[in-house]
């Protein structure tokens, strides 16, 4: 699997206990997903020219991804610094009269944001890594001071979700159907259909890591993530048949990033 550069910025995930038992399976009796993810990937960091570019600019041609009237705080990607392309980097945040600019925000892939007004927060996600059959996103949470000049409070890194979820997410292979399992309880059941890639693989056939997303349509965003398959034949992991999980996620008031229960 491709190695990830390291990255300095670093999330505390705390792994969500689950008391109910639904079933005789235990967490033992199923072998863990592996990850595609070697290392923390690196922070977004815009070119330096495009900084510069940005830092001059009389003006900034964007566009929007999110405007919420009702709480006067829209969220718009930009595309030129004058004539001068971003090269998908730059975010802009308005709140009020107060404009914010985080110019090394990549804004490729459809970056999404949605305010929660009774806590004020605003959550944005962007692409972290992108590629034929990999959308894998990170997790913003943005905050306002006195004067409604954004910051980011926490950044939700994929390396570290993935990280506590390996901990948890088991699979079983019976004939051609494969079993997910959170915490040893089974969550999801998916039939194999692919057959032009030779068996599953032996040493692991199932992976998580290259299609990490969230779903910002409620008041707390919803984790998304969809295994892959490993064959024998291909170098590539194939999600034809494979569901997309989904899991809340929250954050304490001491920081920590908390990945409910998995559902399908």
């Amino acid at each position: 699997m491709k190695k990830i550069i390291f990255s300095s910025i670093a999330v505390i995930l705390a792994i969500a206990i689950f008391t109910a038992c639904k079933g005789k399976s235990t967490i033992a009796e199923h072998p863990f997903v592996a990850g595609t993810i070697d290392e923390p990937l690196p922070a977004d960091s815009a070119p330096a020219q495009v900084l510069e570019a940005m830092e001059k600019a009389e003006r900034f041609h964007q566009y929007e991804i999110m405007s919420d009237t009702a709480n006067s705080i829209s969220v718009e990607a930009i595309a030129e610094a004058d004539q001068t392309p971003t090269e998908g980097y730059g975010i802009v945040v308005v709140k009020g009269a107060t404009s914010t600019t985080f110019p090394n925000l990549r804004n490729t892939r459809q970056p999404m944001a949605s305010y929660d007004p009774e806590t004020g927060t605003l959550w944005l996600t962007n692409s972290a890594m992108e590629g034929t059959g990999v959308q894998v996103d990170r997790l913003y949470q943005i905050r306002f001071d006195e004067e409604d000049k954004a910051y980011i409070a926490l950044t939700v890194e994929p390396y570290d979700i993935q990280q506590a979820l390996l901990k948890r997410l088991g699979y079983a292979i019976e004939g051609q159907r494969i079993k997910l399992f959170d915490n040893g309880q089974i969550i999801a059941s998916a039939m194999n259909t692919v057959e032009d890639m030779g068996d599953f693989d032996d040493e692991q056939p199932v992976w998580i890591g290259e299609q990490i997303q969230y779903d910002l349509s409620g008041t707390t965003p919803q984790l998304l993530i969809t295994p892959g398959i490993k064959y024998t034949t291909g170098l590539v992991l194939t999600y034809d048949d494979m569901p997309t999980l989904s899991a809340p996620i929250t954050i304490a008031d001491d920081g920590q990033v908390n990945i409910g229960e998995l559902k399908e």
